[in-house]
């Protein structure tokens, strides 16, 4: 993996919503995968750049469902402590920043995937469809309602 594939792994575990200090963890983690394969003696990915990227968007999936839970029992634990008031304070690109990073985290894990790979990691529809195993329809859909979502979520947020 040269150090062009190394950025992006990074690009696309960091837009999936791992921490920038576990990003080094998630890079070595798709490393072990490719060692992995060679070990069973598996012929390397066609597309390296492209096969990373997948790899790195199903851990960023999985760290994100582990991330929901761990917050639903903050939160559950949070309702037995006093209420905080404060509100960080930020710039207009924090905030748009944060509304985006918010709703690519409300999108289902499905649509935030394709939506990953196909704008942050840029991947091509077909590529898309030929590393994740699905129909190209199906990539395309995905794309679509992960589209509305986002732009529907976005909408909201700036008319409130």
């Amino acid at each position: 993996m040269d150090a062009a594939q190394a950025d992006r792994v990074r690009a696309v575990l960091a837009l999936g919503g791992v921490p920038q200090d576990d990003l080094q963890d998630g890079l070595q983690q798709v490393r072990l995968r490719l060692l992995e394969r060679r070990a069973r003696g598996e012929d390397p990915p066609r597309d390296v750049g492209a096969w990373s990227a997948v790899v790195a968007s199903n851990l960023a999936v999985d760290w994100h469902r582990t991330q929901h839970r761990q917050e639903r029992v903050g939160e559950r634990l949070s309702l037995l402590g006093p209420p905080d008031d404060h509100v960080p304070d930020g710039t207009e690109n924090s905030l748009q920043a944060l509304t985006v990073a918010e709703g690519l985290d409300a999108l289902p894990d499905t649509q935030r995937q394709v939506l990953i790979l196909r704008y942050y990691a840029d991947l091509s529809v077909p590529q898309i469809a030929d590393q994740l195993g699905i129909p190209l329809g199906t990539v395309k859909s995905r794309l679509y309602a992960a589209a509305k979502l986002l732009r529907d979520r976005l909408h909201v947020e700036e008319t409130v």
